[in-house]
């Protein structure tokens, strides 16, 4: 099935080249992966991993290594954000 996955910020960096400047990529995923399997081959720092969404809704960490998405859905991460 496929999956849009989409990196912010500093993860954009863990993208392939190609795909970084529009910081997503297509992904083609079973249906049973979970979303920590989901990223693993991308090699981000766990740290690095802190608010990830599936179609605008948060997944606790807790959760992440059990989640499981459906066709079309949008996997979103951002790495932790300072600002003033």
């Amino acid at each position: 099935m496929q999956i849009t996955f989409k990196l912010f910020a500093t993860l954009t960096d863990y993208l392939p080249p190609e795909a970084r400047r529009g910081n997503q990529l297509t992904l083609d995923v079973p249906p049973d992966a979970p979303i920590a399997r989901i990223i693993e081959p991308y090699g981000l720092p766990p740290k690095l991993v802190h608010l990830v969404l599936v179609n605008g809704r948060y997944i606790a960490p807790e959760a992440r290594a059990t989640t499981t998405l459906q066709e079309g859905d949008v996997l979103a991460i951002w790495p932790p954000i300072a600002g003033g």
